[in-house]
């Protein structure tokens, strides 16, 4: 190689160049972490209900450090994430000093049991409410589907004025519904969509204008149902066949 002269100007220039380069780069790694590019501002939006100001205020404390250019935007996500009630967080820097940090809540639908809450998505979260909330029970696999079926039976049975108050799906893929006025309801595992509204609407035409008050109604028939009512005058329990003319027995 000494005696190329050719290839030892081309070691040179390179070698000039990757110095040149490591001394650049070590320049800007230096002015970069000067004090002159400090964070003077972090601003937090989204719709806000249950962060508080002294929780935001604590992440910045603890997890905001370094300057414009130095933070480090993964940990500072990962702080605000790991709030009870956070759902996603996103932040941006905007020159020449300021962080936006951009923070959506979970939007509480219901609660998983007695060991967490189901926000609007479907999705576990871990958050403390006192809301008057209806309870799901299922596999812990099956949060997605219970709520969409929530919603779905909610639609129906709003149309006879009743509320649900709890949702079950069991290991054999049964579900049952309780309403808020303790109205326990078997649907099965087929057709629930169908059976829902037969009974709303047998519901709505008939039964809560009977002298009685419906305890529990079996949906699980194939062209039928039947229910059980208490007399309001007295304790007396006594069953009742419906079926799609909706006549009495």
């Amino acid at each position: 190689m000494w005696h190329k002269p050719n290839q030892l100007h081309w070691l040179a220039n390179f070698l000039y160049v990757l110095a040149l380069g490591m001394f650049l780069y070590g320049m800007a790694v230096a002015i970069i972490r000067l004090p002159i590019f400090p964070l003077n501002t972090v601003k937090v939006t989204g719709e806000l209900k249950h962060i508080s100001h002294k929780q935001v205020e604590l992440i910045v404390e603890a997890h905001l450090t370094g300057n414009f250019f130095t933070l480090d935007i993964k940990k500072t996500r990962d702080a605000f994430e790991k709030l009870p009630w956070t759902r996603n967080v996103s932040i941006r820097r905007h020159w020449p000093s300021v962080l936006q940090v951009e923070i959506e809540e979970h939007q509480v639908l219901a609660r998983w049991g007695d060991i967490a809450l189901v926000n609007t998505y479907g999705e576990l979260f871990h958050g403390a409410s006192d809301a008057d909330l209806p309870v799901f029970y299922g596999a812990g696999d099956a949060v997605k589907e219970v709520a969409e079926h929530y919603a779905l039976f909610g639609k129906i049975l709003n149309r006879a004025e009743m509320k649900i108050a709890q949702v079950t799906l069991s290991p054999r893929r049964a579900w049952e519904i309780k309403t808020n006025q303790q109205l326990r309801i078997s649907l099965g595992r087929e057709n629930l969509d169908v059976k829902l509204e037969q009974f709303a609407n047998a519901y709505e035409t008939v039964l809560r204008h009977l002298n009685s008050t419906i305890q529990y109604a079996d949906l699980r028939y194939p062209n039928g149902f039947a229910v059980r009512q208490t007399k309001k005058l007295s304790t007396q329990v006594s069953p009742l066949i419906l079926n799609n003319r909706v006549s009495l027995a």
